[in-house]
């Protein structure tokens, strides 16, 4: 008799995708079980396990794969690869599939919503006005986005949606990649230290990996300068948060936008206080239309795969 496929859902993900699984797939939600019992549990169920489905924030590090020796398929929830061991995939032979068309927009809508929050200070003017301070005084003057200098890390798909949308804003456009797009009309800047030098907004849009962890540093930040901004919809450890903070502070950076942070959901107490930021709790892609688009791309990588025909968008 043959073994039903399992699929191990890593985090409480849509009730959508939950409904989808649960009825190709017999279901186990990793999430409810006690972290004390998950080595036992797995070791019940590593038979029956064949595909894993994490996102952004959970994947399939070297232990779960090492505890699943039938883990066929990891379907990422996300466009971010950072929270799976690839390297051990390829030698395992493991399919790995990621969501990427299917949040572009809204990711980028993101980048730009806090680029307009961060300059014009949405947040602080909101409790302004339900403090009930407009009625003794004027909101202070904020900054313009129109007709600013963009600088861009990372021109892949969500970068060039971002770029489209400034362009719209009267913004010229520059970007730091692993290389040069032959095909970009924006000007290339062979390092993040030039391009933050040319730029009043630097948005940060690339994968994160061993050589962009905290490719946002002091250097960076004081290259930017006093007047700039950065927003990050990319992940938290692109920035140097302690060098962020101090600048935010000692007022070497004007603001920041983050719907990303170092170790979310944990949030620095000094970043709490500060007047001169916009915190988002790693929403970029929560809207109902994207996340049901993420989860049919899961859904149908993963039918895909038990089905031997060509997946939809494979990383390996």
């Amino acid at each position: 008799m043959e073994t039903p496929i399992g699929v191990l859902l890593i985090r409480p993900l849509s009730a959508y995708l939950q409904q989808e699984l649960s009825k190709r797939y017999t279901l186990f939600k990793y999430w409810q079980v006690p972290p004390d019992l998950r080595r036992e549990f797995l070791g019940k169920h590593s038979n029956s396990i064949k595909a894993v489905v994490g996102n952004g924030v959970q994947g399939a590090d070297t232990e779960l794969i090492d505890a699943l020796p039938f883990l066929e398929i990891v379907a990422s929830h996300s466009s971010g690869l950072d929270k799976i061991d690839l390297e051990l995939c390829r030698e395992r032979g493991i399919r790995v599939t990621y969501t990427p068309d299917a949040l572009t927009d809204e990711v980028a809508d993101m980048a730009v919503l806090l680029t307009l929050a961060t300059l014009r200070r949405i947040c602080a003017a909101d409790r302004f006005v339900r403090r009930g301070e407009w009625k003794k005084s004027d909101f202070n003057l904020t900054t313009k986005f129109s007709g600013k200098s963009v600088g861009i890390i990372g021109l892949g798909r969500i970068g060039s949606a971002i770029a489209r949308r400034a362009e719209a804003f009267g913004c010229s456009i520059g970007y730091h990649s692993r290389s040069q797009k032959p095909n970009s009309r924006y000007k290339f800047y062979p390092s993040v230290l030039n391009l933050a030098s040319d730029s009043q907004i630097l948005i940060v849009a690339c994968a994160l990996t061993q050589e962009t962890r905290h490719i946002i540093d002091r250097h960076v930040i004081d290259a930017l300068g006093r007047n700039g901004i950065i927003v990050n919809i990319a992940r938290g450890s692109h920035i140097d948060e302690a060098e962020l903070i101090s600048a935010l502070v000692e007022g070497r950076l004007a603001g920041a936008g983050l719907d990303v942070l170092e170790n979310e959901p944990q949030v620095p107490n000094a970043l709490i206080g500060l007047d001169n930021i916009v915190l988002s709790p790693h929403v970029g892609a929560s809207t109902v239309e994207t996340r049901k688009a993420m989860a049919d791309l899961v859904v149908q990588n993963l039918e895909a795969h038990f089905s031997d025909k060509p997946l939809l968008t494979p990383v390996i």
